[in-house]
């Protein structure tokens, strides 16, 4: 295979995020709340939760598992994308009034340079970031260590000043109605070095970014990113155990060739995996579970 074979389509996208919950009616509560989802369906005695009949969450019950330690690999955040900024500003708002009643936290918020971003934790401690896109025509790209780079930074943005310079009545009056994507999924590994090998070498993700060793950012198409790990809390970490907290990150395809092309990279370094022709279902070196299907 060569070069361009072996990458990801530049339409990939994030699917559902799967999240593997002990207290499903709270969590529930919280997403609806916090995040302004509905009940999309529901399955096995779970719930998929969205925006626009476009499934965001699946809450999964899975009581008597424990909650993960910070320091293990897993779910970093999931990151919700809004088209503008009063709808982002109408979930941030409704998010905030939530920790204000212990009901998930508030983190922090920062410019990013290539978008608008807002970082929030859920009742069981699973990250959520909500962000915005500036236009791309914005982003800025060089060149570091021979590789194309975009150029993002962590710059304040206060959130009060936000939320009064872009909340509307009418974002606060459509917010269900708003539409909303997984725009991008962060996860705690072990080491970059690992995560560079598999998510890039293997499976076709195109390095855009790091972050002083610590952190790697991939994409298909030119996004920013559309996967990101971490080892600020992880270094080191090996292989998950069965804990509450990420379930399964799914990534979109639009044909099933990129499918079977994904399987045959999968197969050739020995990474075990499910395909049915449509989807396919693997972990990565931490035993995150992937699964990629056609949209």
């Amino acid at each position: 295979m060569n070069a361009i074979q072996d990458l990801l389509p530049a339409e990939t996208a994030m699917g559902t995020v799967m999240l593997k919950v002990g207290n499903l009616d709270r969590m529930a509560g919280y997403y609806r709340k916090a995040l302004g989802l509905v009940d999309i369906a529901e399955s096995d005695g779970g719930l998929y939760l969205g925006r626009a009949n476009v499934p965001l969450i699946h809450l999964a019950p899975a009581a008597g598992r424990k909650l993960p330690a910070p320091t293990e690999a897993g779910l970093f955040h999931t990151a919700l994308l809004f088209s503008d900024r009063s709808d982002l500003a109408a979930t941030v708002a409704s998010a905030a009034e939530a920790a204000q009643s212990t009901e998930g936290r508030y983190v922090g918020s920062a410019d990013h340079l290539v978008s608008e971003a807002f970082y929030f934790s859920d009742p069981e401690g699973n990250g959520i970031e909500l962000y915005f896109d500036k236009p791309r025509d914005t982003w800025n790209w060089t060149e570091v260590g021979g590789k194309r780079t975009v150029v993002m930074d962590n710059v304040a943005l206060p959130p009060r000043q936000y939320l009064e310079a872009n909340l509307t009545e009418e974002s606060v009056r459509g917010q269900q109605k708003a539409a909303a994507d997984v725009g991008h999924v962060h996860l705690q590994v072990g080491d970059v070095p690992t995560a560079e090998q598999f998510y890039v070498g293997t499976l076709g993700f195109e390095r855009t970014a790091g972050w002083h060793g610590q952190a790697l950012f991939v994409s298909a198409g030119g996004y920013h990113h559309h996967m990101a790990m971490n080892v600020w809390n992880s270094r080191g970490a090996g292989p998950r155990k069965d804990t509450l907290g990420l379930g399964e990150v799914l990534i979109h395809v639009p044909h099933p060739d990129e499918v079977g092309a994904l399987a045959e990279r999968l197969k050739s370094v020995g990474v075990e995996h499910h395909h049915t022709g449509q989807e396919l279902r693997f972990e990565d070196p931490w035993r995150n579970k992937l699964r990629v299907a056609v949209q």
